[in-house]
């Protein structure tokens, strides 16, 4: 039976989707089917709260994404398709309790000048950090955008260990092992400077102690000071319209509300996938699953056809603390007690220090409500003005990091809740924290919806428990762990089956990077075919000559 197909993608999230822009460009024919009425995942924006005002509901950070090598090559043609960007030159700020500020900018000379105000050896100890970023950077983000392992890593290894030498790479692996209370407190002075940092690690389940949590609040906070904050211009969504089109236009084709069952498995291979109504689809080349490495084990595919090993890596596989998203419209920009120059920025953190992050990561582990949950609060109207009316604000709240499932609570009020029936209830204490940082904020506050954990996972199933990054990246899950050594290059042991997405190498975050390095040796390896087929037919052509 001739295969409908040539590769079957189930998942339109963005890696799902940046892999079928990979293969369609490459003349494969491609379908992405999706259990959701969108596409997108976790890569969505809409009016959920007043007609007007625009929300991303769960990222809207795309300095990864703009940063990857599928944007280097497709940035022409997604510009094409109505995809903007607007970028904000402060991106990120921490505020505490007594009404003080720590802000970054891309001026560096602006933000040491802010650092030595605070602590003269705190600016210091910035330059110093930003000195190592300078020389580290490159290979790190070689790493972050490679597949693993493979030569052109080793390759890049190599190089930079010339560059770099003894002492530069024995710096590396150093930073590579630290935990993120270990480096700030080696470079900076103050709290509140540590924090400025420390608090990136928790956008990932990176408490402060976590060995191996490090290198991501330090690349992030010293690449966004580099190239700003940027935000999809008009909402994430224009983003994900953008790719959809553009598989389209390449003759790939798009399914919506439709559920994968199964991964049909015939001789050792994948075929192709059977719908939850019952319609089966043929593949010719490859099924490329984009979701959770547990949805392998949890009835996608057979556990018959795996090998055993897999089996119990996979079912071993762990989930983090949870998240919880709260959007807000707001008539009025936020009144932050720190003054209106605080305004400007893309995210402003409240945590406050880094002890409290500790605790709020101990908590969230043990099923703990945490007192002082770090917010990320995302300006995104500040950034992107069309997000909302006139003088009017959208504010977009990450909380991190919650349990899953509430065993307790400090204030006695929701021990053993189910988050279904918690949520309200905790909204209003984050809102008194933000009320505490931004005196009147509540007076303003138009409308609301809060999307509590179990809410993020009935939008997305790859965000089970409301995790947000579809997994631990601790470092028994990182690099070539995530999510198993046999997995780490996408690839399962079941023929033309692969596996994409944020429980996949390099993790979480807009990065676009497994879907393309996915999709990437795919098309590589039909060129070495081939290639090799036509060597074939030459050199027997040339001994029957």
């Amino acid at each position: 039976m001739d295969a409908d197909y040539d590769a079957i993608i189930i998942g339109a999230g963005h890696n799902g989707l940046v892999a079928a822009v990979v293969l369609a460009s490459s003349g494969w024919k491609v379908l992405v089917v999706e259990a959701n009425d969108s596409p997108g995942g976790a890569l969505l924006s809409g009016e959920v709260t007043l007609p007007g005002y625009v929300h991303d509901l769960f990222a809207t950070n795309l300095n990864l994404f703009l940063g990857s090598r599928f944007f280097t090559e497709y940035s022409g043609q997604l510009a094409e398709r109505g995809f903007t960007y607007r970028t904000s030159s402060f991106p990120y700020a921490n505020a505490f309790p007594d009404r003080r500020w720590l802000g970054v900018s891309t001026n560096l000379e602006d933000t040491l000048e802010r650092l030595r105000r605070h602590h003269p050896d705190d600016a210091k100890g910035w330059s110093e950090l930003y000195e190592l970023f300078q020389r580290v950077s490159k290979a790190l983000f070689t790493l972050y955008g490679s597949p693993i392992p493979s030569l052109d890593l080793l390759r890049s290894f190599a190089l930079a260990a010339r560059s770099l030498g003894k002492q530069g790479m024995l710096e590396l692996f150093q930073l590579l092992s630290s935990s993120p209370r270990e480096l700030v407190d080696t470079y900076l002075v103050t709290e509140e400077a540590k924090v400025l940092i420390a608090s990136w690690g928790l956008h990932l389940d990176f408490g402060p102690d976590v060995s191996g949590g490090a290198v991501f609040p330090f690349l992030e906070a010293f690449s966004d000071m580099q190239v700003g904050m940027s935000v999809a211009e008009g909402g994430a969504s224009r983003l994900v319209s953008a790719l959809c089109s553009l598989i389209t236009d390449k003759g790939g084709e798009i399914l919506l509300g439709a559920e994968a069952r199964r991964v049909i498995v015939k001789d050792g291979r994948a075929a192709g996938i059977e719908l939850v109504d019952g319609r089966i689809l043929l593949a010719d080349k490859a099924v490329i699953a984009n979701v959770a490495p547990t949805a392998l084990v949890g009835g996608l595919v057979d556990p018959e056809e795996l090998p055993g090993q897999l089996l119990g890596e996979l079912r071993r596989y762990r989930y983090g603390p949870a998240t919880m998203m709260i959007h807000l419209a707001l008539s009025d920009p936020v009144p932050w007690a720190g003054g209106d120059e605080l305004g400007k920025f893309a995210y402003v953190h409240l945590a406050p220090y880094l002890d409290d992050l500790a605790r709020t990561y101990a908590d969230a582990l043990a099923g703990r409500l945490p007192r002082e949950p770090l917010l990320v609060v995302g300006q995104t109207s500040a950034v992107d003005p069309s997000r909302a009316p006139g003088d009017a604000q959208v504010l977009w709240i990450q909380v991190r990091a919650l349990p899953s499932k509430i065993r307790s609570d400090p204030e006695g009020q929701l021990d053993g809740y189910e988050w279904d029936n918690a949520a309200e209830a905790f909204a209003d204490r984050v809102l008194k924290k933000l009320e505490s940082h931004a005196p009147g904020i509540t007076d303003i506050v138009q409308d609301r919806e809060v999307l509590s954990p179990s809410d993020l996972e009935r939008y997305n199933r790859n965000l089970v428990g409301g995790d947000s990054i579809t997994g631990s990246m601790h470092l028994r899950q990182n690099f070539v762990f995530r999510p198993s050594p046999r997995l780490s290059r996408y690839k399962t042991p079941i023929d033309n089956l692969f596996i994409v997405g944020a429980g996949t190498w390099p993790g979480a975050g807009l990065n676009a990077a497994s879907g393309y390095l996915a999709a990437h040796s795919l098309v590589m390896r039909e060129k070495l075919i081939g290639t090799s087929k036509h060597l074939s037919k030459y050199l027997s052509f040339a001994r029957r000559g």
